[in-house]
C-alpha cells in the first residue's frame, strides 16, 4: 500500500516563475495554444519570445523572434539552440493528432516522432541554457495521457509516454534548479479538435491558466474546466504519491 502523498518533497523544490522579463521559447507558436501562449507571454511582459514554427512567420511585436524549426529535424533544433543566447522558459507545445485504431503502426510512429521524441530532443538541446538561468520546462500534454480515448489511440499513447518522460525529467532536473511542468489539457477550441462537437475551452483562456500555473509553481497544470475537475483527485492520488516516492530515489 502506498503512503499518503508527502508534498513537502515537491514543495521544497517548487519555484514560482514570473513571466515578466523572461525569455521564452514556444514550439508550434503560429496557431492554437502555441499562438495564444505567445500573445499571453507578451501581455505579461515577457522580455523575448522565440516563436518556433515550420512555416514562415512574422509578428509586429519586436520582442517576438521567429525561428524556423521542425521538432523532428535534429539539425534545425541544433541551429535554433545556437541562436538562443538566454532562455528562461521552454514550452514544448508542437504536436500532432490523427484518428486511428492501432491497426497501422506508422500512425503511432508519426505521433511518437513529434509528441514524444520531438519534445525530448528539443528539451535536451535547451537544458544547458535552462540550467544557467535556473529556468523551467513546460510540456503541453493532455488529460488523455491519464485515460485514453480509443478513436485517437496513438495520440493518447504518445501523450502518456510524454507525461512519463516529463515526470522523470522533473526528478532528474530538480537538484539542478530547473522546474518541470506538465500541462494536462481537456478539449480546446483549436484546429486539432475542431471536428469534436463538445464544449471546448478557448486557447486564450487556456494560455492564461497555463501561465498562472507556472507562476504559482503547480507541477501539474489543469487549465480548463474539464481538466480542472480532475486536479484535486490527481494531487491526492496514489499515482502522484508514487511519483514523489520514486523521484526521491534520484537523490539517494
Amino acid at each position: 500500500m502506498l503512503p499518503t502523498p508527502d508534498f513537502s518533497f515537491t514543495h521544497l523544490y517548487r519555484i514560482n516563475m514570473e513571466i515578466a522579463n523572461k525569455s521564452i521559447l514556444i514550439t508550434g507558436a503560429n496557431r492554437g495554444i502555441g499562438n495564444a501562449l505567445m500573445e499571453e507571454a507578451l501581455r505579461r511582459g515577457a522580455r523575448k519570445v522565440y516563436a518556433c514554427t515550420r512555416v514562415a512567420f512574422d509578428h509586429p511585436d519586436k520582442r517576438v523572434i521567429p525561428l524556423f524549426m521542425d521538432v523532428t529535424n535534429s539539425e534545425q533544433i541544433k541551429n535554433a539552440a545556437y541562436k538562443v543566447d538566454r532562455l528562461d522558459i521552454l514550452i514544448n507545445n508542437a504536436g500532432v493528432a490523427y484518428y486511428d485504431d492501432l491497426s497501422d503502426s506508422t500512425i503511432l510512429e508519426k505521433h511518437l516522432a513529434v509528441n514524444l521524441y520531438g519534445t525530448q530532443n528539443v528539451t535536451n538541446a535547451f537544458i544547458p541554457a535552462l540550467k544557467n538561468s535556473v529556468g523551467a520546462i513546460v510540456n503541453i500534454l493532455s488529460i488523455l495521457a491519464l485515460a485514453p480515448m480509443p478513436p485517437i489511440a496513438s495520440y493518447c499513447i504518445s501523450k502518456a509516454a510524454a507525461f512519463s518522460m516529463t515526470q522523470s525529467l522533473r526528478a532528474f532536473l530538480k537538484n539542478r534548479g530547473v522546474s518541470v511542468f506538465a500541462v494536462l489539457t481537456g478539449p480546446v477550441d483549436t484546429e486539432m479538435s475542431r471536428a469534436l462537437e463538445i464544449p471546448k475551452a478557448s486557447p486564450e483562456s487556456v494560455a492564461q491558466h497555463i501561465f498562472d500555473g507556472v507562476e504559482h509553481g503547480e507541477e501539474e497544470i489543469f487549465p480548463d474546466p474539464m481538466s480542472a475537475s480532475m486536479m484535486q483527485s490527481w494531487n491526492g492520488s496514489s499515482a502522484k504519491a508514487m511519483e514523489i516516492q520514486n523521484a526521491a530515489a534520484v537523490y539517494r
